[in-house]
Formats: C-alpha cells, sequence, structure tokens
C-alpha cells in the first residue's frame, strides 16, 4: 500500500488576514531606530556633558544634582531633562567615553617594539593624561571607590581584555629575556597607581613641592624620576 502523501494546506483569506495583522503588531512593538542627532542637538549634549564633568568631579555623583549641571551648562533644567532624562545617564555617558580615553595609551603598546621604548611612552602618556585631564582622572576615582557601579560591566569585559592582553606582551618580552621576570599586573597596576597620583592628589603634590618646583615641570620631572623607577627595575640581571 503506498504511503499518503501529506495534503499541501493553501492559507485561506482569513488566516492571511490573521498573519498580516499580526505582523503589523509585530512591527509596531519592534523598537524603532532613533533618528540621527542634529548638529544644535550634539552641540547641546556635549555642552550638557562638558558641565556634567565639572560638577561631577567636584562634588562626585551622590553629592551631584541635576539642578546643579543645568546650571554651570547655562539651560533650564527641563531642557536638559529632554536630552538626559536621568542623572544616571549623563554620568554612565561620561564614564563610557572617559574609558575608552583611558584605555588608549595602553592600547598603543606595541608587541613588536622595542619593551623600554613601549613602557616609557606608556609612563608619559599616562602623565600627559594626568596634566591635561584631571577633572577625568578624578571623576575615575571617585567610580572606582564607590565600587564602579556604573562601568563595572565595562571594566569586567573591556579594561580585564585589554589588561590580558597587554600582560601577554609583557611576559613574553620576560620569556625573550628583554625585561626582568616581574608580576605584569602588579607592573600595569603600579604604572596606573604612580602617573594618576599627579592628577587625582595634584592639591597635595603642588602644596609639598611648592611655588619653586610646584609648577607645569612637575610631570616632566615626574617622567623622568617614573622611567628611572620602572625601567631600572626591569633591566634584566646579569646571571651568576
Amino acid at each position: 500500500m503506498a504511503p499518503r502523501k501529506l495534503k499541501t494546506v493553501e492559507p485561506t483569506q482569513t488566516s492571511a488576514r490573521r498573519q498580516h495583522k499580526a505582523d503589523a503588531k509585530a512591527a509596531a512593538a519592534a523598537p524603532a531606530k532613533p533618528r540621527p542627532l542634529t548638529r544644535i542637538q550634539r552641540e547641546k549634549q556635549d555642552i550638557i556633558l562638558e558641565a556634567a564633568l565639572e560638577v561631577f568631579s567636584a562634588h562626585g555623583f551622590r553629592g551631584s544634582t541635576i539642578d546643579q549641571i543645568a546650571e554651570v551648562a547655562g539651560m533650564s533644567k527641563p531642557n536638559l531633562l529632554y536630552y538626559f532624562p536621568k542623572k544616571e545617564e549623563i554620568h554612565r555617558r561620561l564614564m563610557s567615553e572617559l574609558l575608552v580615553t583611558w584605555l588608549a595609551p595602553l592600547e598603543e603598546m606595541r608587541a613588536d617594539g622595542d619593551p623600554f621604548v613601549e613602557i616609557r611612552s606608556y609612563i608619559r602618556r599616562k602623565l600627559e593624561m594626568a596634566r591635561d585631564f584631571p577633572r577625568q582622572s578624578r571623576l575615575f576615582a571617585n567610580e572606582m571607590l564607590r565600587g564602579a557601579p556604573h562601568i563595572i560591566d565595562m571594566i569586567e569585559v573591556d579594561l580585564k581584555a585589554l589588561v590580558d592582553e597587554k600582560a601577554q606582551v609583557l611576559l613574553t618580552w620576560m620569556d625573550e629575556g628583554k625585561i626582568a621576570r616581574t608580576d605584569p599586573y602588579h607592573l600595569i597596576f603600579s604604572i596606573w597607581a604612580t602617573t594618576q597620583h599627579y592628577a587625582d592628589f595634584d592639591v597635595q603634590v603642588r602644596a609639598v613641592l611648592g611655588k619653586a618646583r610646584g609648577g607645569e615641570g612637575r610631570f616632566e620631572d615626574a617622567a623622568r624620576y617614573l622611567e628611572q623607577l620602572f625601567l631600572h627595575g626591569l633591566t634584566p640581571r646579569p646571571r651568576a
């Protein structure tokens, strides 16, 4: 007995209409793509973010308010809320952009470069950031002290992945005998701590150094000292 073939069921007009309604409903429920910002909207957002950076870096997240940011930005509170409905959104936007800036110097460390040139360049780029972006550095430090609630996901993914990558570069240089063997992670942490100190504790640095040494030259003095400290420690010792 030959097997029976399954019938092909042709959709009726009713089922077709139902499907059309379902498709239309799904399309309506789908999130609409945001329209690109106009030039004026981008400028307004930049003004708000600059004002927020000033306020957050001075008062921290908890001590800052939308009213303070609006006042520094020179706009009304309702106008500000049109672009950023919550203080958290402004803060997270600042922190995400800051993390990109913070990662850039480490990303530039080349595995095929001379280790001492690459590490020296990294130290100097970090000090340049401490000199040129002190508010951003303080904002980042405050976020870390609070447990990084707004960017912990970025730290655990983006930052960790980059540090893992560069730690492997340092380990390769150690295996090749180009630099002394040490813990690559703590080496990176130490560079962070010593360079960012000149932004996070700038008032203390200038007060202790005094007028004679506390001017712009303090960053060049710091660069020479830190280069000597790290590069001397990383110079391979002759085997006995």
